[in-house]
């Protein structure tokens, strides 16, 4: 398993917004997960991973993260490849 941070961001409070990452291979297994990074409060956080074939070797995975909190929140967006 290969596992990694492929981009940070920060939302306003209740405000969401769409990311997207491009040429994965599409034989991969990949799981996205957000982890917030905030230093304090208890930050909460919502994900959809949509996925788009780019190509015949390549996908795009689109992330849209929504913050659920009344306050800025900080996070990663993270993956761990479970098969190559």
């Amino acid at each position: 398993m290969t596992t990694g941070v492929q981009f940070t961001g920060t939302l306003a409070p209740n405000a969401s917004q769409q990311w997207f990452t491009f040429n994965w291979n599409p034989l991969w297994h990949v799981v996205w997960y957000v982890m917030p990074t905030s230093p304090s409060g208890a930050q909460q956080l919502n994900w959809e991973v949509a996925v788009e074939r780019a190509s015949p070797t390549a996908v795009t995975y689109w992330l849209t993260v929504k913050n659920l909190t009344n306050a800025n929140v900080t996070f990663e967006g993270r993956y761990a490849i479970l098969n190559v």
